[in-house]
């Protein structure tokens, strides 16, 4: 609870003045006003977040948090538990979607076992195992309270060390087959929504097996009764270990003025309890793009989150924040690349 505590304290609200001197900025490069979009306002975050009128995001990681759910026991989830094991392994190994998708955007994964219901052995995957997955949340809680927030704090722990390293920009991403029933059951308590307006059908669950999935989320939220004013209890009730642990990801970021990337479904929900927690978080997080997955949307309304890319997405992993990092490093470029109208001796805007 200390790391977790001491990351809170340090989460303050974005530099409103770099804010200011980067809208300018962009404003007068040579361009029409407005003119390159969505990269404007990225140019503008990143500025803001960073607290440099012309910010460096070289260094780029991904971070992959693994875990496994015991609610896979009532028949949710399309593909088997071992998945989470074998994709892990994977990951590492480059050969995954997020894995190839980040080579291509010159970033790291580092993949963390938070959970996996296994025992892994290879020194490329991070060993900050919690337990061997949650509990089934349709009979008891995911976990206890101190697990909880062991998850938020494993995310912080290993975003600062990525950071210590030089690290400029996060990705979050994860991998826990079965994990869009907790990231559902979160949303429908932090959001008002009833399971029936959230639920989708993850990776391919069949849809005649929908309604079982949306009968066992209202079931987990019956019998754990979550308290939607206290997000740690929602995480520990119906959440998972990996959706802890990018929510602290993105704790690290706002707490050490390092922009972080929200993926897809699973990441946004990591998302509403981040910011849940603290509020002022949310102006740290880019959200990358708008998931396929019948909830993403929602989601990112709570949020007031904009995706920039719309390309029909539900792989998760962190697969988009690997895409999204070539544009928002491509809005850098715009704003230290480009000169502006007083240089240009252009006078007409």
């Amino acid at each position: 609870m200390n790391l977790l505590n001491e990351t809170l304290k340090k989460i303050k609200p974005i530099d409103r003045v770099v804010n200011e001197q980067a809208r300018k900025r962009i404003n007068n490069l040579v361009k029409p006003k407005g003119s390159l979009g969505m990269l404007e306002d990225i140019s503008i975050q990143i500025s803001s977040i960073t607290g440099k009128l012309i910010p460096d995001v070289t260094k780029k990681s991904i971070i992959v948090l693994s875990g496994d759910h015991g609610v896979c026991e009532e028949g949710v989830a399309a593909g088997l538990p071992i998945v989470t094991v074998v994709q892990s392994y994977n990951i590492v190994k480059g050969v995954t979607g997020v894995a190839a998708l980040a080579k291509q955007a010159g970033a790291e994964v580092v993949v963390v076992d938070i959970g996996i219901n296994n025992e892994m052995d290879y020194d490329k995957i991070i060993n900050r195992k919690i337990r061997m997955g949650t509990g089934n949340i349709a009979k008891g809680p995911a976990m206890t309270r101190e697990e909880a927030v062991k998850s938020l704090e494993v995310g912080i722990e290993i975003a600062k060390k990525e950071i210590k390293r030089g690290v400029k920009l996060l990705g979050t991403g994860e991998m826990g087959i079965g994990n869009t029933t907790p990231s559902t059951a979160i949303l429908s308590v932090l959001g008002g929504y009833e399971p029936e307006e959230v639920t989708g059908v993850g990776a391919n669950l069949p849809d005649d097996k929908l309604a079982n999935k949306i009968k066992v989320i209202k079931k987990a939220i019956e019998i754990n009764k979550p308290n939607k004013d206290d997000p740690i209890d929602v995480l520990a009730k119906v959440g998972g270990l990996e959706i802890g642990g990018m929510a602290g990801v993105m704790l690290a970021g706002a707490a050490n003025k390092v922009p972080v990337i929200v993926d897809g479904y699973i990441s946004t929900v990591a998302a509403l309890i981040a910011t849940s927690i603290e509020p002022n978080t949310k102006e740290y997080l880019i959200c990358s793009h708008a998931s396929k997955e019948k909830g993403a949307s929602c989601a990112s309304e709570i949020l007031g989150f904009k995706p920039f890319l719309h390309l029909d997405m539900r792989l998760g992993e962190g697969s988009g924040a690997a895409i999204a990092m070539n544009v928002i490093e491509a809005a850098v470029y715009m704003n230290r690349e480009m000169i502006t109208f007083e240089e240009s001796g252009i006078n007409a805007v």
